[in-house]
This record gives structure tokens, sequence and C-alpha cells, in this order.
């Protein structure tokens, strides 16, 4: 019977900056349990809001046990028994809830989409649980919409210590707003016992991200990780109850729409009886490619199909 495992929110269950195959795992499970965990916002001290009593102690705590400055705080890993190297990991989302009464949106000079024109500055919307809405500092409402920018499995163990911010064939720092609770994922294995990790909590994205953050906040949120031995698959993919969602990840955003037509294109052949000729015309007539985000290194560009279409 699966079981339900709840990862403590401390400093000793995260990692900051850097994900590898390395890291021991803070948590072992069975195949088809559910693992509940926290994580916090992406940042260091310079995104913390004006007034120190605002500031999660976790917070301070987090950046005292992990000083290295960049990339983003995650959760975990955690270790599903019986993942083997070319296996998938199925992951699907259950739950996704902000855990602080804030979160803060950054420009910072030479990143983002526009990199050379605008200065640093840094607010601190206040996210109201009960409503399930943030307020910007000049009074404007906008309805959550939570996710985890980031789910991973561990990157191959030839690659070392590899980045949070660049999003790879392991996942990691996709910052799809579409990777959201009632969503599955699916992530190819590239060692035993997949090493799955979360983090980088968003309240609410636009596609694109384009200043760089979304609605940056701590987000605890709740997974059942389950081992699929008949799945092969080479990058991410995605599915809800409507749609299938494909994921192109590229340096460069025409590549990454090749990549996310590209697999829409074989998911759709290989689970209906068209071909691809005939896949790659109903992408075009009925597929939303969309760019998912312009700022992390690999570009993001996702395709929408809905099911009832196939």
């Amino acid at each position: 019977m699966a079981q339900h495992h709840d990862i403590p929110f401390t400093p000793e269950t995260m990692i900051r900056s850097v994900m590898s195959a390395a890291f021991p795992p803070v948590l072992t499970i069975d195949s088809g349990d559910t693992v509940t965990l926290s994580s916090l916002p992406a940042g260091g001290a310079s995104a913390f809001p004006p007034h120190p009593a605002d500031v999660p102690e976790i917070w301070r705590q987090g950046i005292a046990a992990h000083p290295r400055e960049g990339g983003h705080f995650l959760t975990g890993p955690v270790y599903v028994r019986g993942a083997m190297p070319g296996d998938t990991l199925q992951i699907d989302i259950l739950d996704a809830k902000p855990c602080i009464d804030f979160g803060f949106v950054s420009i910072m000079p030479l990143v983002g989409t526009l990199p050379e024109e605008f200065d640093y500055e840094t607010i601190h919307p206040t996210i109201d649980h009960e409503r399930q809405v943030m307020t910007l500092p000049w009074g404007t409402e906008l309805p959550l919409d939570p996710f985890f920018g980031i789910m991973a499995v561990a990157p191959p163990a030839a690659w070392g210590e590899v980045s949070t911010i660049q999003p790879r064939a392991f996942g990691g720092n996709m910052d799809n707003k579409e990777l959201k609770p009632g969503v599955t994922l699916y992530l190819p294995v590239f060692n035993e016992g997949a090493l799955f990790t979360a983090g980088d909590g968003h309240g609410v994205q636009g596609d694109g991200e384009v200043c760089v953050t979304a609605l940056e906040t701590a987000l605890t949120g709740t997974f059942r990780l389950t081992v699929r031995k008949d799945m092969k698959i080479e990058r991410p993919f995605a599915e809800s109850a409507t749609h299938l969602i494909s994921i192109g990840l590229d340096e460069d955003l025409d590549d990454a729409a090749k990549q996310a037509v590209r697999e829409m294109v074989d998911h759709i052949a290989a689970r209906t009886n068209l071909s691809r000729n005939q896949a790659y015309m109903l992408c075009s007539l009925i597929g939303d490619l969309r760019v998912t985000q312009t700022v992390d290194g690999n570009k993001g560009c996702h395709m929408m199909m809905a099911k009832d279409n196939l």
C-alpha cells in the first residue's frame, strides 16, 4: 500500500544553486508513494522584505547553511526505489500552495528579456491565502496560480554539479506555469533512485517570465512519484486531464520551438493511429505553441494539444 511522507522544512533537507547525482537523498520511498515538501524562494538576502521582522527565520537559516550565491533553493533529493537509468519518473503534481504571506519580483541588470534597459528594483507583493490573491504595491490584485518552477531528477553523474538555472533533459528550471496541481510530469531517469528535487516556488507567472522573476515565494507541495518501466522518453513531457504538453529547451528559441513541436508529433503518433505527417498537420491546425520562458539560458517553448482532438 502506498505511503505518505513529509520532508522536514529544515536547512538539512535543502540544496542550493547546483544539482548533482552525488548529493545524498534526504528521503527514500517506494514507487507510488506521495511526498509533501516545502521550498524556500529563489534568491538571497537581497530579496528580503524591508522590515527584518517579516523575514521567515527558515529563510535566514537556509542562507546561513547554504551560502553559495545564485541559483535556487531546492528540497530533496528523494530516492525512489526501483528507479533505474532508462526508466521514466511519473510525477503527479497533487498540490502547491504558498506557505508565507509575501513574495518578491525583481528586475536585475543584464538579465531578463531586455537586459540592458532596466536598473535593479525589487517589490514585495502580499499574499492573501484566504482570497487566493496577490496584491501589488500599486494596488492591482492578481489571482494566485502557484506552481514549482523547478522539478527535476538528478542529472547524469558524468555531468558533475550543474547549475539550477538552465533547464535540461532532467527537467529543472523549466518555469512552465502549466506544470501545476492536476498535471502529470514525466522525466527521464539518469541515476538509480531518480533523485527527485523541487523548488523555485512561483505564486503566479506569465508565459515568458520576461523580467527574470515570477512572484517568487515559498511553496508547500505534494507529489506522487511513480517509476514507469513501460515508458521510455528522452526529454520532459507532461499531460493534464485535458491536454498533452510537450516541452522544448534550447539556448536558441527557434530550436526550443522545434523541439516542442517534434516532441508533440512523436507523442501523438505513439498514442494514436496517426502517421507523423498527419500528427504534424494536426499540430499546425490546433496545437498551441507558446513561449515558456526567455530568461534561463536555455529558453523554453511548450505546445498544448487538447486530448479531445486525438
